[in-house]
């Protein structure tokens, strides 16, 4: 059963909506990147900025959900998408604010993670776009968002023991839960990714 068979196309509303929030999750992971760069006020103002519109679009389809008495997919996997979706974009300004707060500096694993997670966000958005005509080929966008999890993991775990092990005294330690912290944020953003990319594949074994 085909997308357009179904009304689809990517003129629907909903799928317009849903490659909105897909790209704007992709942005806000382009300018947490940027922040590494250029930390201070004016980097989180930015993510803050990005993350009130991608509220807002959610408002607006959650809204639309109530409105609409037939929805082209099923509208769990609606809402469930456009939720993970938001939650990338709002880990993405923690992220940048705790890292603003409590002075984190960018270390091998901040930027090893978040250049992960925007490979993620990169290919939600792809899977977006190619899902009306090509939803087996967005699947495999997903495919490639899980494993990139997968991969921010590896990196976590492996960066947690030897931030610990610089913990020689107690006047050291809170800088090093600082660091974990915000270690822990950009986990949680790529596993709201994988989330993503989870749903993406229950919406194509529906529709392929």
């Amino acid at each position: 059963m085909s997308f357009l068979n179904q009304g689809l196309g990517p003129g629907n509303k909903f799928v317009a909506m849903l490659v909105a929030h897909a790209a704007a999750a992709r942005e806000a992971t382009v300018a947490l990147q940027e922040s590494l760069e250029t930390p201070g006020h004016a980097s989180v103002e930015r993510l803050r900025a990005l993350a009130a519109a991608a509220a807002e679009r959610r408002r607006v389809l959650v809204d639309e959900l109530h409105d609409t008495f037939v929805t082209p997919l099923d509208r769990e996997d609606i809402y469930n998408l456009s939720h993970s979706l938001e939650r990338m974009v709002n880990y993405a300004l923690t992220t940048a604010e705790e890292m603003h707060l409590l002075q984190v500096d960018a270390d091998e694993p901040i930027r090893r993670m978040v250049s992960l997670v925007r490979e993620q966000a990169e290919n939600l958005e792809g899977a977006m776009q190619r899902l009306p005509k090509n939803p087996r080929v967005a699947d495999d966008h997903a495919d490639h968002v899980n494993e990139k999890e997968h991969d921010v993991e590896r990196v976590y775990r492996d960066a947690i023991r030897p931030l610990f092990a610089r913990a020689t005294d107690m006047a050291t330690l809170p800088r090093i839960l600082y660091r974990r912290e915000v270690y822990r944020h950009i986990s949680n953003m790529a596993d709201r990714a994988a989330s993503a990319a989870n749903v993406l594949g229950m919406i194509v074994m529906k529709i392929a």
